[in-house]
């Protein structure tokens, strides 16, 4: 199974809008950028929604058959471990080896040992074509890159066999997964992970590392643009080198996670690609359930009310809701509207606090990242929540597909 050059991660929270999504795809494909969908949900994500695999499978062939997409597309077992990927093994065909919190393990001195003898012919002055700058590696720099990342390829080569002992290796997509971390892998700490991607035997078809400044959920990037486009280049240059340099698979991309809505960055990372015509994997799925709750809110009546109430419950909770994503969002609490503030809104003003358009006056980071992380909130409401949605699919789907195509796929492919 080889993945496509251009794919999106449009998971659903609450698997609703998978039609709504895929429209977004086939508009894309309409005006000639052709893009896989990859429904993605996190082991995390069904335990506090109470779902399951199977239901992002379904949601994904249902948008499929009744769309009639004839091209691929993908499930994910998104951030995945050993522990939890059991139940994904039937339902999905990508799986997200997240391997993030083993960064740092231990590793054997023999372990140590046979990488400083792999790399050996990449010590010294370490030349990468299209790089203007050699990198200076020395003995010390790989031991400490080895104690660093060995145990977590270790782990992603772990979980690999074990799905591939289940489904066959060539029968689903690897990627490797890095990025919820506080510091940024450098491209020099990229291509040694390559090589010990290839000495731990990982067909990997995607790799997604931390890259420098903030990815927080669901808003735009923060950091240094012109150091992010330097690197994210060269870590363009060191697949396209350690490909060919190591015989991974050839259609080795990176991938960028929690990237909804960075779009400070989206048209350098399309400028770049299309620069040395190298594909992207991009997931953005968080944003579809911050537009369901704009197209709640813009539906107005019961659907606003149930709408601020969400807030109103992720105000009350946020230590709680932010907790498990401390990594990747910023919140600072002193700005957050109150719930007496936001109690004499309209469904507009609601709306125009939580979309992210740039230089909107009523837009609030915040705001959106407080629910972003809250739809906790929203599962626990059941029915009350679902039934909403249903009832006012048309205004609701109609929000996730131009966010979808218009603030996103158009950013980022320069359409």
């Amino acid at each position: 199974m080889k993945l496509e050059k251009y794919s999106f991660g449009i998971g659903d929270r609450f698997a609703h809008q998978g039609e709504a999504q895929l429209k977004a795809i086939i508009k894309a494909k309409e005006v000639g950028v052709d893009i896989v969908p990859v429904w993605n949900k996190s082991n995390r994500e069904h335990q506090i929604i109470h779902s399951s695999p199977v239901d992002t499978k379904n949601e994904a062939e249902a948008a499929v058959r009744r769309l009639h997409w004839e091209d691929p597309y993908y499930v994910d077992a998104d951030h995945i471990n050993l522990k939890t990927v059991d139940a994904f093994i039937s339902h999905a065909n990508f799986f997200t080896l997240d391997v993030a919190d083993y960064i740092g393990t231990p590793v054997s001195e023999e372990e140590v040992k046979d990488f400083l003898h792999i790399s050996i012919p990449y010590q010294g002055t370490l030349k990468i074509p299209g790089i203007e700058e050699p990198f200076k590696v020395t003995t010390d720099d790989l031991t400490l890159i080895a104690r660093t990342f060995l145990g977590a390829i270790r782990e992603a080569s772990a979980i690999f066999r074990h799905i591939a002992s289940r489904k066959g290796a060539d029968q689903f997509v690897a990627e490797v997964s890095m990025d919820e971390v506080e510091s940024p892998q450098t491209p020099v700490e990229l291509f040694f992970i390559l090589l010990m991607i290839k000495h731990y035997g990982i067909p990997a078809q995607t790799i997604a590392p931390k890259f420098t400044g903030r990815f927080n959920k669901g808003v735009d990037y923060v950091g240094d643009v012109a150091q992010f486009k330097k690197e994210f280049e060269e870590d363009l240059l060191v697949i396209d080198y350690a490909v060919t340099t190591f015989s991974l698979p050839d259609n080795l991309k990176l991938s960028v996670h929690s990237g909804s809505d960075k779009f400070t960055i989206y048209p350098i990372m399309g400028e770049l690609i299309k620069k040395h015509d190298k594909g992207i994997h991009v997931k953005t799925a968080g944003t579809t359930w911050l537009e369901e709750v704009i197209g709640l809110a813009m539906a107005g009546n019961e659907a606003l009310r149930l709408a601020k109430n969400i807030y109103f419950r992720a105000y009350e909770r946020r230590e709680e809701l932010c907790a498990p994503y401390a990594t990747v969002i910023d919140i600072d609490p002193s700005t957050l509207p109150t719930p007496e503030q936001v109690e004499q809104w309209d469904g507009e003003k609601f709306a125009n606090t939580l979309r992210h358009i740039p230089g909107h006056p009523d837009y609030h980071p915040g705001f959106r990242q407080l629910i972003h992380v809250g739809y906790k909130v929203a599962a626990e409401m059941g029915n009350d929540f679902l039934s909403q949605l249903r009832q006012h699919s048309d205004i609701v789907g109609r929000q996730v597909a131009t966010n979808i195509y218009d603030r996103h796929i158009k950013r980022l492919f320069g359409i």
